[in-house]
């Protein structure tokens, strides 16, 4: 499995080895001592999330209050999403930065995101299928969002799906209701940049 470290403290994609023959391909999609080895602490599994996605869905960005947080380790098992990662840690040297990393079918890469991170994608075909490994249990209460369209964060979503036709962005009530970064900065509402890591 490679590794590679994304532009933001924190995240990471992994890109596994494909085995393939005329039946078809097998992989190590996930690897608890390659991830450990990289994030320098054990991964605790306690959810594993599935959501399915029209071309032009847009999700996120999410993220859990800290402490304790959700750390996620992302693959997209059918179709193609482009996976953003955020930094909304307040105090952190890239915060307000985003990393994208193309997550398919073909390449079968993952990411993991941190603690604190902010996480969204964009579907690029009907049908993707993404699955997120979770560090704990979904908890509304603790759960927040920055809309995906701020102006500020400036994230270059795609334009046009796997097809090649135009995407339309779709997003939740919850989503489009979103504050924007600075918004939920003044709310204080974003998690803090952890001293250990200053």
């Amino acid at each position: 499995m490679r590794v590679r470290p994304l532009g933001i403290d924190g995240a990471w994609e992994f890109t596994p080895v494909q085995h393939g023959d005329d039946r078809g391909v097998f992989l190590e999609a996930f690897k608890a001592d390659v991830l450990a080895e990289t994030i320098g602490h054990r991964f605790d599994l306690a959810q594993v999330n599935t959501s399915v996605s029209a071309a032009g869905a847009l999700r996120g960005i999410h993220f859990a209050d800290v402490p304790p947080g959700q750390a996620k380790y992302v693959t997209c098992t059918v179709g193609a999403i482009v996976d953003v990662i955020v930094d909304i840690r307040v105090g952190s040297p890239t915060f307000g930065e985003w990393d994208a990393v193309l997550l398919d079918d073909v390449d079968r890469r993952a990411v993991y995101l941190a603690e604190g991170l902010g996480h969204g994608f964009c579907s690029l075909q009907d049908g993707s299928t993404v699955t997120y490994l979770c560090s704990t249990g979904y908890n509304p209460t603790a759960e927040h969002g920055v809309h995906p369209l701020d102006e500020e964060l400036g994230i270059e979503w795609p334009t046009v799906g796997r097809d090649g036709a135009p995407l339309h962005y779709e997003l939740s009530g919850k989503d489009t209701a979103a504050p924007s970064l600075a918004q939920a900065r003044t709310a204080g509402r974003l998690p803090e940049f952890p001293a250990r890591m200053r």
